[in-house]
C-alpha cells in the first residue's frame, strides 16, 4: 500500500468547487491565464480529463452522479472504504495515468503532481462532494468555490439537457440494434424540469457551504454576480490566494472579458421570474433574493 504521503515536497494544490453552471469554467480559464497549471488534457468545460475520470469514478462507486450527489456520503461515512479510496487515489496519482494532467514534459521531470514546484490545482463542480478524499492526500489545499443565482443555473440546465435531448432525438437511431447498449437520450433526466436543477443547486450549495465553514482560511467564496460586478479586484483577490504573481495588466485583461450584464439573465424572462418568486424563500436562505 503506497502512503498518501508519499513523495510530498512540491505545491499544494488550488481545488475550484461549485455548482455545475456557476461561474468555474470562466474562472477557471481566468486563474490559467494567471498562471495556474490547470491540466494538459482539458474537456469542453475545462476540467483535467485525469480528475474529472477519477471524480466520476469515486461517485459511482457508491450509486452517485454528478445530478445525485447525495448517495457520496456514505463513501465517506464508511471508514474501510474511505480509506481504501484514498489509498487508490495516492496509487493513480503516481502511475502513468497520470501523465493525462501533467502532460508529456512534466510527467518526465515531476513523475507526480504532488512533486509539481509551481501553482497548480483543477475544476469540476463534483470536487465538490468529493474533496474529502482529496483533502486527505492534499491537507494544505487551498479551496476557491464559486456560486451562482440558483433560477440562472437551473435554466442553464435545463437548456443544456433539453438541446441535449433535441440533439439525440433528431439522430438516425435505426442502427442501435448493432449497439452492444442503447445510446443515452440525455445525461440527467433531473434537469428537464426548473425544480430539478433548482433542488439539485440547493445540494451543491448545501454541501460547498459546509466544506468552506470547515475550511475556515483554507477556503475562499466568490458569488458569481459580484466577480461580474468588479472583476479585477476579485481577480486580483485570487491571485494572492493562490500564490500566483501579481500581473495587474492580465487582470485588467480578463476583467473586460467579464460582463456584468450576464448576471441575473433570469430576470429578462417572465416565467423564470415567476418561478424564482415561487422558491423565494429557499433562495433567501443562500442569500439570494427573487
Amino acid at each position: 500500500m503506497i502512503s498518501k504521503n508519499a513523495y510530498r515536497c512540491g505545491w499544494s494544490p488550488i481545488i475550484i468547487i461549485g455548482m455545475h453552471r456557476s461561474g468555474t469554467t470562466i474562472l477557471t480559464r481566468a486563474l490559467e491565464g494567471l498562471g495556474l497549471f490547470v491540466g494538459a488534457h482539458l474537456d469542453e468545460n475545462h476540467e483535467p480529463l485525469f480528475f474529472a475520470n477519477l471524480n466520476n469514478w469515486l461517485m459511482r462507486q457508491c450509486g452517485a452522479e454528478w445530478d445525485y450527489p447525495e448517495p457520496f456520503h456514505r463513501l465517506t461515512e464508511a471508514p474501510d472504504v474511505h480509506a481504501w479510496m484514498v489509498n487508490r487515489l495516492t496509487y493513480f496519482l503516481h502511475s502513468p495515468r497520470v501523465m493525462l494532467y501533467l502532460g508529456t514534459s512534466r510527467y518526465i521531470r515531476w513523475r507526480t503532481p504532488f512533486r509539481l514546484d509551481q501553482s497548480w490545482g483543477w475544476k469540476d463542480p463534483r470536487n465538490t462532494y468529493t474533496l474529502p478524499l482529496w483533502l486527505e492526500l492534499f491537507p494544505e489545499a487551498k479551496v476557491v468555490h464559486i456560486y451562482r443565482h440558483g433560477v440562472d443555473v437551473a435554466q442553464s440546465l435545463k437548456v443544456r439537457a433539453e438541446r441535449q435531448f433535441s440533439a439525440f432525438r433528431t439522430k438516425t437511431i435505426c442502427v442501435d440494434w448493432l449497439r452492444v447498449r442503447p445510446r443515452e437520450a440525455t445525461n440527467t433526466i433531473r434537469c428537464l424540469q426548473l425544480e430539478g436543477g433548482f433542488s439539485l443547486w440547493e445540494e451543491y450549495m448545501s454541501e460547498a457551504r459546509r466544506q468552506v465553514d470547515r475550511l475556515g482560511n483554507q477556503a475562499l467564496e466568490i458569488q458569481y454576480e459580484t466577480l461580474l460586478e468588479d472583476p479585477a479586484e476579485w481577480l486580483g483577490k485570487l491571485t494572492g490566494f493562490c500564490n500566483l504573481p501579481p500581473q495587474k495588466q492580465q487582470i485588467e485583461t480578463f476583467a473586460r472579458y467579464l460582463h456584468h450584464d450576464k448576471a441575473y439573465d433570469y430576470r429578462a424572462d417572465p416565467d423564470l421570474t415567476e418561478f424564482a418568486e415561487g422558491v423565494s424563500a429557499r433562495l433567501k436562505a443562500w442569500g439570494y433574493s427573487a
